[in-house]
């Protein structure tokens, strides 16, 4: 396994319950700040494997990026069963619920 993915899977494993991260943060953290697609392709393939709380991860504007079906409405599904609050458009306050690894401790 790459470095970088090592790195992206640690950092979403370290996401708390009700908690989000963006992929562009995550891909900072592990290393590559241009890297978010490399982090969406990461956990397209290995969230399953690697029990990854994939739900955790969003877009940089606060939102699901799930299109409308059956996974967008699980991910806000298990956002709200940890206490974070999706509005009816899949939005997220990130000033409010985002996980920042080098402060956050939660």
């Amino acid at each position: 396994m790459q470095p970088f993915t090592q790195r992206v899977l640690e950092t979403i494993q370290g996401i708390p319950p009700g908690k989000v991260m963006t992929y562009g943060q995550i891909a900072a953290v592990a290393g590559s700040p241009r890297g978010a697609r490399q982090v969406v392709r990461i956990l397209h393939s290995l969230s399953e494997k690697h029990g990854l709380p994939w739900h955790r991860v969003i877009n940089a504007q606060g939102e699901i990026a799930l299109t409308d079906g059956e996974a967008r409405y699980s991910q806000a599904f298990l956002l709200r069963e940890e206490g974070v609050e999706v509005d009816v458009r899949g939005r997220i306050d990130l000033e409010r619920y985002r996980h920042e690894p080098e402060t956050d401790r939660s």
